[in-house]
């Protein structure tokens, strides 16, 4: 029952997590997600060594290896590090201005570094990976009636496993193991100061930078979001559309649902073909941009504009900056 109701609120935490629109609420997801396969990994998976050498080893990349992957999987799901990659390979980024550039990666990195901070942060204030790793380098001369001769990396790396520790140093184990969490958790507390300090001073730079008042970053928000539910739900069609032509034209018949026929009787006259050409012009890096005064908020707003003035090939000379 506990391994269903694990899955279950895993599953539920995925859903919330690809339906997210909004920012702080997507990197709160990240975070609680985080957490949550943190506590799991700490409660089934962490098992110290209790080994000298192998101890700083198996703490560390309990810490690292796992932060390492959540930030590569933030960097492969984000989709500007895609737009980013296609506006190098379309145009070799010579049409994006260098503050767009850092501005994009920027955002990039800075979704990208939620969940493995997360994991560092709470692994920090657990305490058990950084007491598997520092434990056989801890000084504990100052513990009074402590055996001198008992201070050996191989002895003190038996501390983070209660049970290995020799009985004549059994008393002393709550207090290493207090030292050791006091110093994780310091550290970890640092870390989240430091990164509050940094997140407020971005949003600041971010408010102070930006040409949008509040109002229309708010309004741009819920363009790109509306623009982008609407473009995949209206490409899935187009594209059913478009197959359902070509198996008409092989077999003579397309077998269709009801709704689907209708729909297909209803555009078949609208229905064509997309250019790779146009394709690549609604792909790629967009930040912001006007004209004449009147925003553009998006690739697709911008070529939509250039080519109700049917003056599209006017749009492949601009150069897209953040300003």
């Amino acid at each position: 029952m506990a391994a269903f109701a694990l899955v279950t609120e895993n599953f539920k935490f995925m859903s919330l997590f690809f339906k997210s629109k909004d920012v702080m609420i997507f990197n709160g997801l990240i975070a609680l997600g985080t957490v949550a396969s943190q506590t799991v990994y700490n409660v089934f998976a962490f098992h110290c060594p209790c080994s000298s050498g192998r101890n700083y080893r198996y703490g560390l990349a309990a810490i690292g290896i796992p932060a390492m992957a959540l930030f590569l999987i933030g960097i492969m799901m984000n989709k500007s590090t895609w737009d980013l990659v296609s506006e190098f390979r379309l145009r070799t980024c010579r049409k994006l201005s260098g503050a767009a550039a850092f501005a994009l990666k920027g955002t990039i990195i800075g979704r990208a570094v939620v969940a493995p901070v997360t994991w560092v942060v709470i692994s920090l204030l657990r305490g058990e990976a950084y007491t598997c790793a520092l434990s056989e380098f801890i000084d504990l001369v100052d513990i009074e009636g402590f055996p001198p001769n008992q201070s050996s990396p191989e002895v003190l790396a038996k501390f983070p496993c209660k049970g290995s520790v020799i009985k004549e140093l059994e008393g002393f184990w709550p207090e290493v193991d207090r030292r050791l969490k006091y110093e994780s958790q310091l550290i970890g507390w640092l870390m989240v100061a430091v990164i509050s300090l940094m997140v407020f001073l971005s949003m600041c730079a971010n408010r102070c930078c930006s040409p949008l008042g509040y109002q229309q970053e708010h309004y741009w928000s819920q363009f790109r979001s509306s623009e982008k539910d609407l473009f995949e739900r209206t490409g899935a069609v187009h594209a059913r559309l478009m197959a359902a032509e070509n198996v008409k034209s092989f077999y003579g018949f397309v077998a269709l649902e009801k709704e689907e026929m209708e729909l297909f009787a209803e555009q078949q006259q609208n229905v064509h073909a997309i250019s790779s050409t146009d394709w690549n012009r609604v792909t790629g890096v967009y930040l912001y941009r006007e004209k004449n005064g009147f925003p553009l908020y998006s690739r697709l707003n911008k070529w939509a504009q250039y080519n109700l003035e049917n003056n599209i090939e006017a749009m492949d000379n601009e150069l897209d900056v953040f300003s």
